[in-house]
């Protein structure tokens, strides 16, 4: 058979590339006469620069930077001369993995050090630009890089405002005079999610950054005010386009002060890594991720590529850490299967990969079996 591996990162424990091998090396064990081709997924979070990197053939590149806590620190962004295609990963730079579990407040964090990466890749010559928001540690609507790009933000009483916390006083914003960076820049964004509301970016994904739920109304005060008075320049607003809510309203930050285009990570990924192609050539497709639960079929790689396969009448297995959505994953896939079925949840979290490779070569034993 010819298998097509593509699964996504296994959150906290493997790489969507790791996760690749280790499902690669247990299907050799019990198949070895299959043709396998690997190909690691990122929807934009954790992991999308290594993934569409390789997709381009973009070479690692390193910026001196601060992370959301602005404290010093050395980035990664990747760089493809001949198409001057930039790649930026937010998780690279800001992302909530690179601070300490619950040491910094989202009030204390935002977007600034994102910044340092932009200006380095225009200086480099970009002409096309992709990011990944993914993963964030912040909830700041984007202000914090609008800061570091040069758009400056005045109270009413001509305070300068340097914290998005401070944003409800807002009374002015003033453009820098470069507000244009490159020809395209393309926002991957992992949810769809608006700026504002029951469904925007404080009240979803706020707690796992650490806000309280007697805390939205106050940081969303100051996402709303950042919306409206920049809607007092423009007569369209971004907050409600889908995304724009994505990684803390980064994705409206891009979208409002850079002129961002915001496309589904998952869709940017296929389109890049012809996607389309590659299913069709398959005859079995194995994909997974750390967890599949609800999300995973709102528009995650993993559920997409469920959708893909089932439209293409492919076979498609899905291994995860854990599945907390046993129906939908039931329905969606040919056989779903977890870790858990093999350890406890601490064990698999600390051997990932050897785990990820023993249930793989079970599976693909059983496999030959039924289709012997």
């Amino acid at each position: 058979m010819n298998v097509l591996i593509i699964p996504d990162k296994f959150k906290g424990t493997l790489t969507a590339s790791a996760a690749a091998d280790a499902i690669a090396r247990g299907w050799r064990k019990a198949r070895p006469c299959d043709s396998i081709e690997k190909l690691p997924m990122s929807d934009g979070g954790d992991g999308f620069g290594e993934v569409m990197s390789e997709l381009l053939h973009a070479k690692i590149q390193k910026v001196k930077t601060v992370d959301a806590a602005h404290r010093p620190c050395d980035a990664h962004w990747w760089w493809e001369p001949k198409t001057k295609t930039a790649v930026i990963e937010s998780a690279n730079v800001i992302g909530l993995a690179k601070l300490p579990p619950g040491k910094f407040h989202p009030f204390e964090l935002d977007t600034f050090g994102l910044g340092a990466a932009i200006r380095a890749a225009a200086a480099k010559g970009a002409k096309r630009c992709v990011i990944g928001i993914g993963g964030s540690a912040t909830n700041d609507g984007g202000f914090g890089l609008a800061c570091a790009l040069g758009w400056e933000f005045w109270s009413g009483d001509g305070a300068p405002i340097l914290r998005w916390t401070e944003l409800h006083r807002l009374a002015r914003i003033l453009p820098p005079r470069r507000t244009r960076w490159f020809a395209e820049l393309i926002v991957a964004v992992d949810v769809q999610n608006p700026l504002l509301g029951v469904r925007g970016a404080t009240r979803v994904y706020g707690p796992q950054k650490g806000l309280l739920s007697s805390e939205f109304r106050e940081a969303e005060r100051n996402l709303r005010r950042l919306d409206a008075s920049f809607n007092q320049r423009r007569s369209q607003t971004a907050a409600s386009i889908a995304g724009a809510g994505a990684a803390g309203g980064l994705g409206f930050g891009l979208m409002t002060f850079l002129g961002a285009k915001a496309e589904p990570g998952f869709d940017l990924f296929a389109r890049f890594a012809k996607l389309k192609e590659r299913l069709r050539a398959a005859d079995l497709v194995i994909t997974g991720e750390g967890c599949i639960d609800d999300s995973t079929f709102m528009g995650k790689g993993v559920g997409e590529i469920a959708r893909r396969c089932r439209k293409e009448k492919i076979p498609c297995l899905a291994f995860a850490g854990k599945i907390a959505a046993r129906a939908a994953a039931n329905r969606f896939f040919t056989e779903a299967r977890s870790l858990t079925e093999l350890t406890a949840v601490a064990k698999a979290k600390t051997d990932s990969a050897r785990w990820l490779t023993q249930l793989t070569e079970q599976t693909a034993r059983q496999w030959r079996q039924a289709k012997a």
